[in-house]
C-alpha cells in the first residue's frame, strides 16, 4: 500500500470532521436527495432493479423523477441506505465522494508531476471551498459526484497518448451523474481537445521546419480519438439519455429556468428581488472572486519556474487560458453564448463553472508545488501538510456554509417521514404536463368513485396554494398522509361513474380492465387539473383494473445504445493493449 492510499482517505475524513463532531449541515438539496435515496432503496428491496418513477413525490402520487434525473447519485445514496442508518448518510456519503475526488486529482497529477506534488493536489482539490461550498451549504450531492469525474477527463484529454476509451469512460459518468455537470465537461473536453490538436500541429510544423522528430501524437489521430471518445461516452449512458431526451416533452421541463433559476440571475453579484436568493449568490460571487484570482496567481507563478520534465510545455497556457475562459462566462457579457450554445442555460447558475476552475486550480497547484526539491524534508512535509491543509479548509468553510437544520430536515426525519406514509412536495420540472401542482391535496386516499372528474376526495385538506400565492409549500405533517395508489383493484359499482387514482397520469402507466366480459380493455381516460389518472367506469359492474408502468420504445432504443456501446468499449480496451 502506497502512502497516498492512507493520507487521502486521511485527508477526506479530516475534510468531514466538523460534521462529525458539530453534526450535519443541513443544506439546500439535502431533502431532495435523501427522498430520492429511500424512494429508490424501497423500489430495489422489492425487485425494481432501475427505478424509472419517483413514488412519494406529488404526495405519494408520484413523478418520473428517475426518468430525468441522472442516476448514479441516487442509485449510489439507495445502495447506502440500505447498509447504513440514515442519520450517518449525508456524511458517509461526502465523505466517499471527497475520497473518490482525491484519487482522481492524484491520478491527473501523476500524470505530470512527483507524487509529493500530486498529493498536496488531491488534499487542496478535495477539500477546496467549491467543494465544501457544494457539499456544506448547497448539499448538492449529485453536483459534487461530479466533481470526481473532471480530473479524470482532463487526464483522458491531456495524456501523451489520448484513448478512445479514456475520453469516452469519464464523459459517460458525468453524463449518469450530473446533468449541468456533464454539460460543462462536454464544453470543457472540446475546449481541451481543440488545444491539444492546435498544439500538435504546431509541434508537427515546428519538427518539420528544423527536420527534428516529434514525439508527440499526430493531429488527425488526436481528431478521430476525441471525436469517437466522445460518441461513445454519449452512447455508454444512453439508457438514461435517450428517454431523458425524448420524454422531456411529456414534462414542465421548463420550470427548471424560471426567474431566480435562469442564467441573466445569477451572474456574479446580481441582485433579484429575492433576498435569500442574493444571499446565496453573494457567497457564490466572493468565492468565484477568490478562487479566479487564486488560480491565475498560481498559473502564473507555475509559468514562471520549470515544473519538471514530465509537465506538457504548454500546460500553464492553457489552464490559464481556461481561467479566463470562465471568468468571462461568470459576467453577463457572455449572456449570448449562455442562451443560444445548447443545453447552457440548463446549467441555471454559471457559477457551476467553479468545479471546473477547481480542477484546474488542483493541477496548476501540482506543477507549482514540483519544483520543490524531492528531500526527506520536504517528502515529510507533503506526508502531515496535505491531510492538515484538508482540515484547516474545512475548519475555514464550515463557519461560512453551515446550514442549520429544522427537526424535519434531519436524515432521521426524512426516513421516518418516508417509512410511515408521509409524501413530500412534487418537483416542478418533473411535473407531468397539464398537471397543476398547487391544488393536488397532500392526503388523498389511494383511490376513490365520483360523479364529477374533478371533485376531490372527500375529507382532504385544501392546498393553501390554491388561495396564498406566496405559500412556501410547508404543511403540518399530519396533512400529508396519503396513500400509492394500487397497481391491481377490484371494484363493483352499481352507476356509471369515475374512478380517481392519487397516481399522476403519465404516458408510461399501461391501463386496462376486465369487465363483464373479462375480456382485457383500455378504459377512457378523463384529464383532470391536478393531474391525477381519472377512469370511466361506463356501466355498473365488476371491474378489475391493473396499472403498470411499461418499457416504452425509447428505453428499449436506450439499452440497445448501451449494450452495442459497451462491446465497443471492450473492443476499444483490447486494441489498445494489442497495440502496447
Amino acid at each position: 500500500m502506497r502512502r497516498h492510499h492512507i493520507l487521502i482517505p486521511l485527508a477526506a475524513l479530516l475534510a468531514v470532521s466538523p460534521l462529525l463532531v458539530g453534526g450535519c449541515s443541513c443544506g439546500h438539496d439535502v431533502a431532495f436527495h435523501l427522498q430520492s435515496w429511500f424512494d429508490a432503496a424501497s423500489q430495489l428491496q422489492h425487485g425494481t432493479l432501475f427505478p424509472r418513477w419517483a413514488m412519494t413525490p406529488a404526495w405519494n402520487a408520484g413523478e418520473p423523477r428517475f426518468i430525468f434525473y441522472p442516476p448514479l447519485s441516487w442509485m449510489s445514496g439507495a445502495v447506502l441506505s440500505l447498509i447504513f442508518p440514515a442519520s450517518a448518510l449525508p456524511v458517509l456519503y461526502t465523505f466517499l465522494v471527497l475520497m473518490a475526488a482525491g484519487f482522481a486529482m492524484y491520478r491527473l497529477a501523476r500524470e505530470f508531476v512527483a507524487p509529493n506534488a500530486a498529493l498536496i493536489a488531491a488534499a487542496i482539490y478535495l477539500a477546496n471551498p467549491y467543494m465544501l461550498f457544494t457539499a456544506f451549504e448547497r448539499a448538492a450531492y449529485a453536483e459534487l459526484l461530479g466533481a470526481v469525474w473532471l480530473p479524470l477527463l482532463f487526464l483522458a484529454v491531456l495524456r501523451a497518448r489520448p484513448t478512445i476509451h479514456g475520453v469516452s469512460i469519464p464523459l459517460a459518468l458525468l453524463w449518469l451523474t450530473n446533468a449541468p455537470a456533464a454539460v460543462m465537461g462536454s464544453y470543457t473536453l472540446a475546449l481541451l481537445a481543440l488545444f491539444r490538436v492546435v498544439q500538435a500541429m504546431r509541434l508537427r510544423v515546428v519538427a518539420t521546419a528544423t527536420r527534428g522528430h516529434d514525439n508527440s501524437a499526430a493531429p488527425a489521430r488526436l481528431v478521430l480519438t476525441y471525436f469517437f471518445g466522445t460518441l461513445l461516452g454519449l452512447a455508454l449512458p444512453a439508457f438514461y439519455l435517450v428517454p431523458a431526451a425524448y420524454e422531456r416533452p411529456y414534462v414542465q421541463i421548463a420550470m427548471a429556468v424560471i426567474p431566480n433559476m435562469r442564467i441573466q440571475d445569477n451572474f456574479l453579484f446580481v441582485h433579484t428581488a429575492d433576498a435569500e436568493h442574493n444571499g446565496v449568490l453573494y457567497t457564490a460571487s466572493m468565492l468565484a472572486v477568490c478562487l479566479l484570482a487564486l488560480t491565475m496567481f498560481v498559473t502564473i507563478l507555475s509559468m514562471s519556474t520549470r515544473s519538471g520534465q514530465r509537465a506538457r510545455p504548454a500546460l500553464p497556457t492553457l489552464l490559464l487560458a481556461l481561467t479566463f475562459v470562465i471568468a468571462l462566462l461568470l459576467t453577463p457579457l457572455s449572456l449570448p453564448l449562455w442562451l443560444h450554445l445548447p443545453e447552457m442555460a440548463f446549467l441555471q447558475f454559471p457559477w457551476r463553472l467553479l468545479a471546473v476552475l477547481a480542477t484546474v486550480l488542483g493541477l496548476a497547484l501540482a506543477l507549482l508545488c514540483n519544483k520543490l526539491r524531492n528531500s526527506p524534508r520536504v517528502r515529510m512535509m507533503s506526508l502531515i501538510g496535505a491531510p492538515l491543509a484538508a482540515l484547516a479548509l474545512s475548519l475555514f468553510c464550515i463557519h461560512l456554509y453551515r446550514q442549520t437544520c429544522e427537526t424535519s430536515d434531519m436524515a432521521s426525519a426524512i426516513a421516518e417521514a418516508f417509512h410511515t406514509g408521509h409524501g413530500v412536495l412534487p418537483t416542478d420540472e418533473y411535473t407531468p404536463n397539464d398537471a397543476d401542482n398547487d391544488i393536488i391535496r397532500p392526503n388523498d386516499p389511494a383511490y376513490w368513485l365520483t360523479d364529477d372528474p374533478q371533485a376531490f376526495a372527500p375529507a382532504t385538506t385544501a392546498n393553501p396554494g390554491t388561495a396564498d400565492p406566496n405559500f412556501d409549500g410547508t404543511f403540518p405533517a399530519d396533512q400529508t398522509l396519503s396513500t400509492p395508489a394500487p397497481h391491481e383493484l377490484h371494484i363493483r359499482t352499481a352507476k356509471t361513474t369515475y374512478l380517481v387514482l392519487n397516481l399522476r397520469d403519465y404516458p408510461n402507466w399501461e391501463i386496462s380492465e376486465n369487465g363483464p366480459s373479462n375480456m382485457a380493455i383500455i378504459p377512457r381516460k378523463i384529464h383532470r387539473n391536478d393531474g391525477l389518472l381519472a377512469l370511466y367506469l361506463d356501466k355498473a359492474s365488476d371491474y378489475r383494473v391493473h396499472i403498470q408502468w411499461k418499457t416504452t420504445r425509447d428505453q428499449w432504443i436506450g439499452y440497445i445504445l448501451t449494450v452495442l456501446a459497451l462491446v465497443a468499449l471492450f473492443g476499444s480496451l483490447h486494441f489498445t493493449r494489442q497495440t502496447r
